[in-house]
């Protein structure tokens, strides 16, 4: 019997990845070192996902982004250590991804992070490279929600949109697939609760990607 997902695509922090707290803090630093105006964890929160552009622009509405971009890039030179602890997976992500390819699915990545960034990532969890067929990363392509990333890894892959399922735990990652008709699935263990997921279009939402063997085998 043909399965009804052939390919899964994972975003990364806060879906994988238990970085929200790192991320929120290296930017806390980031914003203290280079007198930017103050902004609470919430708000740095709630940006996790999407790409660095749109996300400063968000932050400092009232800063131009190419300004903010360039003092991120200064700081970033000058401060290299606060961006070299790679954040731990979440707990049985790691054996649920491995179990699905074992399965027969498909496995991709679409995400906020850079490349430099995703590439340090997998370096750091090597156990995992092989398991993507390919990965998208909103530096080399449009940020979410923009579905370009999708569209892009769909092309890549021949798979059409109803027979891949988006994994994600912000409502960036929900509306993009929303937008190409692919459906999608909530994990509440990242940065937006499951309610917000469920009204983006999440088809459901789990506690982490390790309960995403046990519903497909269900669905």
């Amino acid at each position: 019997m043909k399965r009804t997902y052939q390919l899964l695509i994972f975003d990364w922090d806060g879906t994988l990845s238990d970085s929200a707290g790192q991320i929120v803090s290296n930017m806390q630093q980031a914003i203290a070192a280079l007198n930017l105006p103050p902004r609470p964890d919430s708000a740095i929160r709630d940006l996790i996902g999407l790409g660095l552009v749109d996300g400063m622009r968000r932050l400092f509405p009232e800063i131009e982004v190419d300004e903010v971009l360039r003092l991120l890039g200064e700081y970033r030179r000058r401060v290299p250590a606060s961006m070299a602890h790679e954040a731990p997976l979440f707990e049985g992500a790691g054996e649920a991804l491995r179990q699905l390819q074992e399965q027969g699915y498909r496995l991709a990545v679409a995400t906020g992070k850079s490349r430099p960034g995703l590439d340090r990532s997998l370096r750091t969890h090597a156990h995992l490279q092989p398991l993507f067929l390919t990965t998208r990363c909103a530096d080399e392509t449009a940020d979410k929600p923009d579905p370009l990333m999708l569209r892009e890894i769909l092309a890549e892959t021949g798979v059409a949109a109803h027979e891949a399922l988006m994994i994600g735990d912000t409502e960036y990652d929900m509306s993009m697939a929303q937008a190409l008709g692919m459906p999608a699935l909530g994990v509440g263990c990242g940065v937006h609760e499951p309610g917000r997921l469920l009204r983006a279009g999440a088809h459901a939402v789990l506690e982490g990607v390790g309960a995403v063997p046990n519903w497909l085998g269900r669905s």
